[in-house]
């Protein structure tokens, strides 16, 4: 008997079982990984169980090596593990109820790493954010980015992006002074469908919205920390914690049929062609790049006067060379910090030509 042969056997074995188990054949078949949770093995049945009366066809499994067969052989359309080892360039989507409204918000990403440069990374997330979104149902997600290191830079890499025609609907915070890059008190009420941030950021964020009813050590809220997204990736491996509850386990499952349904291959095929359109690589490349500062001396300093305005939007790694660059123009300005993050500090009659000027630079956005 050929292997081609014994792999539909077993698939039709598969699917006849899937659909015994929840008394509908044609529900996504997602493997759930059975050991290595903290709450137990049981834990995890338990969590297929619950998935199965949310229209999911469990398929318990013991291991990665199990669970990797099943998904090339197409015996189940995703997976569910604790652990799995993504290759650079994908990462995970997570899902949270935020407790302020109730409301889900994705957090791109929270596991894995989409780019070995961090702010590049930040950038792809938004796109894997999207990706996720799409695939789960949401036509027209809106994007916010967290005000984390980077975060100025990459939102200006992605008003870039929109420029160049890829499609980026953009949150504005709850706070008073509004804009994309959101507060901390964002990530509670979610103003946006997707958070954007690095890995790890993302990563504690879900262990703080998933089990801060708990005391941590159970993650009881929440769809677990999401399908590994990359360009040419095709496995739907969902991430939970060993510390994911049930109800977490069974989210995931839920997360996952989602996106079977959803044709999330056939979702992030077109949003990575479409970005890659709008000038993606070229945007990516300049990110590592300073402003145009280097190779000059340092500017002699203006007479000092009253710097009653803000200009903010600047990387905290930029905001010397932001302040040179003023000096050179004998705009007279010093650094300082507000409550959103870093900003240069100029004289309020001179605020619009430094604002033009650093814009020009590259330092902050339009």
């Amino acid at each position: 008997m050929s292997e081609a042969i014994k792999k539909i056997i077993a698939k039709t074995f598969e699917d006849m079982a899937a659909g015994l188990e929840t008394g509908n054949f044609s529900a996504p078949k997602i493997g759930v990984m059975v050991e290595g949770s903290e709450h137990g093995e049981e834990n995890m049945r338990e969590g297929g169980r619950l998935a199965s009366r949310r229209g999911v066809a469990p398929v318990f499994v013991k291991d990665a090596e199990e669970m990797d067969a099943k998904l090339a052989s197409g015996c189940i359309d995703g997976a569910v593990a604790m652990h799995y080892n993504f290759p650079i360039g994908v990462a995970t989507v997570g899902k949270v109820i935020t407790p302020a409204e109730g409301r889900e918000m994705y957090i791109a990403t929270t596991t894995g790493t989409s780019d070995t440069d961090r702010i590049a990374a930040m950038v792809k997330n938004a796109i894997y954010g999207i990706i996720a979104a799409k695939a789960d149902g949401i036509e027209n997600p809106t994007i916010g980015i967290l005000n984390i290191d980077g975060a100025r830079k990459v939102e200006m890499a992605l008003q870039e992006l929109a420029k160049g025609g890829y499609k980026i609907n953009f949150a504005t915070s709850k706070r008073d002074d509004g804009g994309s890059i959101l507060r901390g008190n964002d990530a509670m009420n979610n103003p946006c469908d997707i958070l954007v941030c690095d890995s790890l950021t993302g990563n504690v964020l879900m262990k703080l919205l998933s089990a801060y009813t708990t005391g941590g050590s159970y993650e009881a809220l929440g769809f677990g920390y999401g399908p590994g997204i990359g360009e040419g990736w095709d496995k739907l491996v969902m991430i939970v914690s060993r510390a994911s509850g049930s109800a977490v386990v069974a989210g995931a499952m839920e997360y996952a049929a989602n996106l079977v349904k959803g044709k999330w291959q056939r979702v992030a095929k077109a949003e990575f062609a479409s970005a890659k359109k709008a000038g993606l690589a070229g945007i990516l490349q300049k990110l590592t790049a300073k402003p145009e500062v280097s190779g000059e001396a340092p500017a002699k300093e203006p007479a000092k006067e009253i710097t009653t305005a803000e200009i903010s939007g600047i990387e905290i790694t930029d905001l010397e060379d932001a302040v040179q660059v003023l000096w050179r123009a004998e705009i007279y300005a010093q650094s300082g910090m507000g409550c959103t993050g870093p900003v240069v500090q100029v004289n309020e009659a001179k605020l619009e030509a430094a604002t033009k000027i650093l814009v020009e630079k590259g330092f902050v956005a339009e």
